[in-house]
């Protein structure tokens, strides 16, 4: 099971949109306290649209009770990080992956970072930028573990208008 954690958080319309994505790919999201706006606010109702409802989520008060009710192996997302997100292999789709990423001003706590240099990442990019952004770097994470499972169990096609309809489409 594929797993985001986002530590403090602070942008609204980032998490709305990282609940979307946990939506559209079957991923849990889990929420450390605390956080810089209200599940409530409209910020994320406007960027996760009408999907929030669907998304599978739960809020911990800070770190160690996270840690102590969640088990499996944990990844941290840093700028700090010597490895590159795509070196590590997800490919057991029995294991419980957990993509930890950091409050968007200041990351994940370094003494956390340094006490798990082994699971520490980085997405490759110049030195012109210093971090992308949160929402971004959640769907990167979160589609390199899928690429990896074969994308278990999300589909292929589209599954409103039909498999063909690209095929069958008429301008009228």
């Amino acid at each position: 099971m594929i797993n985001v954690v986002l530590f403090e958080p602070e942008i609204p319309g980032n998490t709305g949109n990282i609940m979307r994505k946990c939506v559209a790919t079957n991923t849990t999201l889990h929420l450390i306290k605390p956080l810089g706006f209200s599940l409530d606010e409209k910020y994320i109702k406007r960027s996760g649209v009408n999907y929030i409802d669907k998304c599978k989520y739960f809020v911990y008060e800070n770190m160690d009770d996270f840690f102590s009710k969640n088990k499996g192996t944990f990844y941290y997302l840093t700028r700090y990080g010597h490895k590159p997100h795509s070196s590590f292999n997800y490919t057991n789709k029995d294991e419980n992956i957990y993509f930890i990423f950091g409050k968007e001003s200041t990351g994940i706590p370094k003494k956390l970072l340094k006490d798990n240099l082994d699971h520490c990442m980085r997405m490759p990019m110049t030195d012109n930028v210093r971090a992308l952004n949160l929402s971004n770097t959640v769907a990167i994470m979160i589609y390199e573990a899928l690429r990896q499972q074969n994308y278990r169990d999300l589909l292929f096609n589209e599954p409103h208008k039909g498999e063909n309809f690209l095929e069958e489409y008429e301008e009228n």
